[in-house]
């Protein structure tokens, strides 16, 4: 199969969803109450208002994600709203409502009510809202899924502008989580190896992936996961770069791994096909040029990033 010429099929680079934050997360200010309080008041002070997997936006091109606190207010009651950081010395929060709620505003007409993965998908809003939105979304839902003390099982307290609960009953103190996971590509010369989920649409191919457990470094789980999902044999881990990924609360770790073996055995309760791509085959991926419709994530993704590295030839194993 022939390819378009590299990189100029591929075109410049796109940017990385939720990455490049341009927020001043100030977390010093979450414990002073004094500050607080005035930069509620602040007529600067702005939200992002998140309902669960749902993420209200005034309607526009693009449309706009941010609401005054009074809009916000008038929006409906909030779960929690916690303090994202400054921008430009200007407050922002995340706003949280039952998913209920915010489904329930579909019916104005001045609002878009999507999920955040739609939105960054198709450039629904400018992409410096992006970390911020995910940081919301993600703290947000930890407040969901963290309502009672895992010591004692009593109602917790949201403290610290959000970035806490507090247990009144047994004074133990929660935080918020993020959960490490490993992607990475498997190359060996001029091929790759790429997996598919029996959650991806239909033809998308991508990276292995998967979670990073208990006492375990980054090269050691890349290893793992590459033999337990497809049988491969791992060799030098070369780090590529990270995402944040709300879907409620990762962080992927982008890597390239070196194949020390090529014979295929899936493990099918995780992956429903993987093989061995070579570059032309990628770069008509890449390009949704693919004679079968095969595809490569979205520029949103990290994976999207992670085989377009390594088909511009800036892998170099150390």
């Amino acid at each position: 199969m022939s390819a378009p010429p590299i990189p100029a099929a591929l075109g410049p680079k796109p940017l990385l969803g939720y990455t490049n934050s341009r927020l001043e997360r100030a977390a010093e200010l979450r414990i002073d109450q004094a500050a607080q309080g005035a930069m509620v008041a602040d007529a600067r002070a702005a939200t992002y208002v998140v309902g669960g997997e749902m993420i209200v936006l005034r309607k526009g091109e693009p449309s706009d994600p941010l609401f005054t606190l009074d809009d916000a207010r008038a929006l409906g009651a909030a779960d929690e709203m916690v303090f994202l950081g400054h921008l430009d010395g200007a407050p922002r929060y995340g706003r949280g409502m039952p998913q209920a709620a915010a489904e329930a505003l579909k019916t104005r007409d001045d609002l878009l009510i999507t999920d955040l993965r739609s939105i960054a998908v198709q450039g629904l809003v400018a992409a410096e809202h992006l970390p911020p939105l995910a940081e919301a979304k993600s703290i947000l839902q930890w407040h969901a899924r963290h309502r009672f003390c895992s010591n004692c099982g009593h109602a917790t307290d949201a403290v610290d502008a959000g970035w806490k609960r507090l247990c009144p009953a047994c004074k133990a103190e929660h935080f918020p989580r993020t959960d490490p996971v490993v992607i990475m590509l498997i190359v060996d010369g001029d091929e790759c190896l790429l997996g598919r989920s029996p959650r991806f649409i239909p033809g998308m191919w991508s990276c292995l992936a998967g979670f990073i457990e208990p006492g375990e470094a980054i090269e050691d789980a890349v290893r793992r996961e590459t033999r337990e999902e497809a049988g491969i044999l791992c060799g030098r881990i070369q780090y590529f770069r990270s995402q944040p990924w709300p879907f409620p609360s990762s962080l992927m770790i982008g890597t390239h791994a070196e194949a020390k073996s090529r014979d295929i055995v899936i493990d099918k309760t995780e992956l429903e096909g993987a093989r061995w791509f070579s570059k032309d085959e990628i770069v008509s991926m890449l390009t949704r040029s693919h004679p079968d419709g095969l595809t490569t994530p979205p520029p949103m993704a990290i994976a999207h990033h992670i085989i377009r590295a390594w088909v511009e030839d800036e892998v170099r194993f150390t």
